[in-house]
C-alpha cells in the first residue's frame, strides 16, 4: 500500500483530532463536520461511478447488474446517510427559554386537559399514569381517561382518584377516534396527551405551557424516556451497560431536527393548543401514525412543533421481541401510509426542506441496505459475483477507507456514548428481518393493516420465548456465509480466485459472522425476574425490628419491594414484626422475604394510600435508572459471551 493512498484518511483523522474536543453544541462545529462527510461521501460515490461501475469490461450480464445493483443501494445509503448529517449539522436546546418563560408571572393560568387514552392495558401500568397526572403541579388541569375498553373496574379506579372517566359508542379510528371524542367534552385551552404507560412528572406542564406564549406554536413535544429495559438491552444481558434503542432519537435526532424547525409530535408526552386542534377538525384518522400526520397538518394551518429536549416524563419500553416489532411496524407503517395522503410530505404547502426531513426515507432505506451489507459476502464467495468492478487495494483504502472513517468519526463526535458500532448495527440486522417485509407490504397495500396497541404489562407477559422467523433467517445468512469462507479454503470447490479482493471478501465475511450472531442471541427473550422494575433510591430511612430500632438506607425501591441494608452490617434482622419509615410517605409494614447480617429484601405492605403515595414518589423525576450512555465496551464484550456461552 502506497503513501499516497494514505493522504485522504489521514488527512480526514487531522480533521477530527482538531474538533474532537470542540463544544458539540456549537452549530459551526457539527456544520463543517458533516460537510466533511458530504465531501468524502461525494468522492467515494463518484469514484464508484467512474472507476468501479460505469466502465467498459467484460462480463456477464449478471454481473453486470449485481454491480449496478450493489452502487444503487449504496447511492440509497448515501442519501440516508447525508439526510441524517444534514439534521444533525444543527442541534437546539429550549431548556434555557424555558427556564426564562417560567419567570414570567401568569394571573389566570390557562385550563390545560391530561388526556390518557387506554384500550386493553391492566391496572399495574394504568395506576402509575393516572395518579402521576393527578399529581402534576398545575391549578387548573383536568384530567381524563378515555377508555376504548369499557372497563367497570377502571372506572371505579377513576373515581376514587378523581379523574375524568370517559367511553365512547365505538372503536372508530383507534387512538386518534378516541382522542376526538374527548375533544367534544373536554375545555381545556390545552391538550396534553400521555399513552397509558407514560407517566408525567410534577413539572411537566409547567415547563412546557410558557412557550404557548407564541401563537405560532402548536405543539411542544418532550422526549420519551423508560424506567425499564428494552429487549435489546436484556436479550443481550447488557442493561447497565448500554442505552435503550430510542436515545439517539429522543437525545440527539429531535433535538437537531428542532433546530431545522421539522419537530413532530411522537403522540405521548406531548401538550397541544385547543385552538390549533379545532383548526385542523381534530386529530388527523387518515394513518396509524396519527401523531406525525398531525404535525403535518397544523404545519400547513402555519402551526408550529417544538422540541423540548427534557426529562419530564417516564414510561415503559416494549417488553417483548412481539412488543417491539408491533411498535416498530406501526411506526414503519404509518410513515409510509403519508406518502398516500395529499396531507403527507408529498403535498402541497410544505417547504423543500420539510418535504426532505418528514419524507420516511429512512425506514424505506435503511434496512435493505443493512440486510444488502449482509448478502454482499454471500453472493461473492458463493456465487463468484463480484460487487464491484476491482482497481485496486490502494484506491479502495483511499476511497472506501476515507469515507468509512469520516462516518465512524463523525458518528463518535455527534453522539458520543449512545452509538457503539457493531452492537448497534447487529441489532439493526436483527431488526431488518422482520421490517423489511412488512414495510413492502406498506408500500404495496399501505392501508391493509389496523392499529394494534403494543402489549405492556402484565399483559406482555406469557409471550415467545424465541422469535422464530428471524432466528431462523439469521441462520440461513449465517450459515451461507461461513459455507462461503469455507469452501474457497479448498482450492478443488473455490468459487472465487484467490487475487487482491479475496482478503477483503474475508474480512468481511468474518465481520458479519459476528454482527449476526450478535443479532441471533436478541432472538432469544431473556429473562426479568421481577414483575415491577426497581429505582436505585440511596436515601436514609429508619427501621424497626419488633420493638427495636436501627439505622439504614433504602438503597432501591419499587413499587412493590425494596431493598435496605443497615449500618450495623452485623444486625440480625428477622423475618416478622418488621417496618421501614421511607422519606415522604411514612412507616410501612414488610413482609421480609430474604435477610442477610444488615441486609434484606422484602415486600411492602401498604396501609390505606400509601401505595398511591409510593407510586407519586418513584415516579416524579427524581430517580433514574436509566443508561445514558455506553459504559465499557470491554463489559459488554464479556457480558455478550457470557450471554452466548454460559
Amino acid at each position: 500500500m502506497s503513501l499516497q493512498a494514505l493522504v485522504l484518511p489521514l488527512l480526514v483523522v487531522v480533521f477530527f483530532l482538531w474538533v474532537w474536543d470542540a463544544p458539540r453544541n456549537d452549530n459551526r462545529y457539527r456544520t463543517a463536520i458533516a460537510v466533511v462527510s458530504l465531501l468524502a461521501g461525494v468522492l467515494y460515490l463518484g469514484w464508484r461511478a467512474v472507476a468501479t461501475v460505469f466502465i467498459p469490461v467484460p462480463g456477464t450480464l449478471i454481473q453486470h447488474t449485481w454491480v449496478v445493483l450493489v452502487w444503487c443501494i449504496e447511492v440509497f445509503g448515501f442519501f440516508e446517510i447525508m439526510t441524517f448529517m444534514l439534521i444533525m449539522s444543527r442541534s437546539n436546546s429550549r431548556s434555557a427559554q424555558a427556564d426564562a418563560l417560567a419567570l414570567q408571572p401568569v394571573e389566570n393560568p390557562p385550563s390545560v386537559d391530561i388526556f390518557i387514552p387506554t384500550y386493553n392495558e391492566p391496572l399495574d401500568v394504568l395506576e402509575k399514569t393516572i395518579i402521576g397526572a393527578m399529581h402534576v403541579d398545575y391549578p387548573n388541569k383536568t384530567v381524563w381517561v378515555l377508555d376504548d375498553g369499557r372497563r367497570d373496574w377502571l372506572r371505579q379506579f377513576c373515581e376514587q382518584h378523581g379523574a375524568r372517566y370517559l367511553i365512547r359508542p365505538d372503536n372508530a379510528h383507534a387512538k386518534a377516534g378516541n382522542i376526538n371524542h374527548g375533544l367534544l367534552h373536554a375545555t381545556g385551552e390545552f391538550i396534553c396527551i400521555f399513552d397509558a404507560d407514560f407517566v408525567p412528572f410534577r413539572q411537566f406542564i409547567s415547563r412546557t405551557i410558557g412557550f404557548f406564549r407564541d401563537p405560532t406554536i402548536g405543539i411542544v413535544q418532550t422526549p420519551q424516556h423508560f424506567y425499564n429495559k428494552d429487549p435489546i438491552q436484556i436479550n443481550l444481558e447488557i442493561p447497565d451497560d448500554f442505552p435503550d434503542e430510542q436515545r439517539l432519537f429522543f437525545d440527539e435526532m429531535a433535538a437537531s431536527r428542532d433546530a431545522w424547525d421539522a419537530s413532530f409530535c411522537c403522540g405521548s408526552c406531548s401538550i397541544m393548543r385547543r385552538q390549533a386542534l379545532d383548526a385542523i377538525g381534530g386529530i388527523p384518522t387518515d394513518s396509524i401514525t396519527e401523531d406525525l400526520l398531525t404535525t403535518l397538518v397544523m404545519l400547513r394551518k402555519n402551526y408550529r412543533t417544538i422540541y423540548l429536549n427534557e426529562r419530564l416524563s417516564i414510561g415503559l419500553a416494549a417488553e417483548s421481541i412481539e412488543g417491539f416489532f408491533v411498535q416498530r411496524e406501526r411506526w414503519g407503517r404509518g410513515a409510509v401510509q403519508t406518502l398516500f395522503l395529499p396531507s403527507g410530505p408529498l403535498g402541497q404547502g410544505l417547504t423543500f426542506i420539510q418535504r426532505l426531513l418528514f419524507f420516511p426515507s429512512s425506514w424505506l432505506i435503511q434496512y435493505p441496505v443493512r440486510l444488502m451489507l449482509v448478502v454482499i459476502p454471500i453472493v461473492y464467495l458463493l456465487g463468484g459475483l463480484m460487487p464491484l468492478y476491482y482497481t485496486s487495494f490502494d484506491e479502495l483504502v483511499k476511497f472506501q477507507g476515507t469515507v468509512f472513517l469520516a462516518y465512524f468519526l463523525t458518528m463518535r463526535w455527534l453522539v458520543r456514548g449512545k452509538y457503539l458500532p457493531i452492537l448497534s448495527v447487529a441489532a439493526g440486522v436483527f431488526s431488518s428481518f422482520r421490517m423489511m417485509p412488512s414495510l413492502l407490504a406498506s408500500l404495496i397495500k399501505p392501508f391493509g393493516k389496523p392499529f394494534q396497541v403494543t402489549p405492556k404489562g402484565s399483559d406482555s407477559k406469557g409471550g415467545k420465548s424465541v422469535d422464530i422467523f428471524t432466528f431462523v433467517s439469521i441462520q440461513l445468512a449465517l450459515a451461507a456465509t461461513v459455507i462461503g469462507l469455507l469452501i474457497n479454503v479448498i482450492p478443488e470447490w473455490s468459487r472465487v480466485p484467490f487475487d487482491n479482493f479475496y482478503p477483503i471478501a474475508v474480512f468481511w465475511g468474518i465481520l458479519n459472522i459476528v454482527i449476526l450472531f450478535i443479532a441471533s442471541l436478541i432472538c432469544f427473550e431473556g429473562p426479568r425476574f421481577r414483575t415491577e422494575e426497581r429505582f436505585a433510591i440511596h436515601e436514609p430511612v429508619e427501621v424497626r425490628v419488633g420493638s427495636d430500632y436501627r439505622i439504614g438506607r433504602l438503597l432501591e425501591s419499587s413499587v412493590s419491594g425494596c431493598r435496605i441494608r443497615l449500618d450495623d452490617s452485623d444486625y440480625v434482622v428477622l423475618y416478622d414484626d418488621v417496618a421501614v419509615k421511607v422519606p415522604d410517605i411514612g412507616w410501612i409494614e414488610l413482609d421480609v422475604m430474604r435477610a442477610n447480617r444488615g441486609a434484606l429484601g422484602a415486600s411492602f405492605r401498604f396501609s390505606e394510600g400509601q401505595r398511591d403515595q409510593m407510586i407519586s414518589k418513584l415516579f416524579s423525576g427524581r430517580y433514574n435508572n436509566a443508561v445514558a450512555e455506553v459504559t465499557s465496551a470491554r463489559a459488554i464484550i464479556k457480558r455478550l459471551w457470557h450471554r452466548a456461552f454460559s
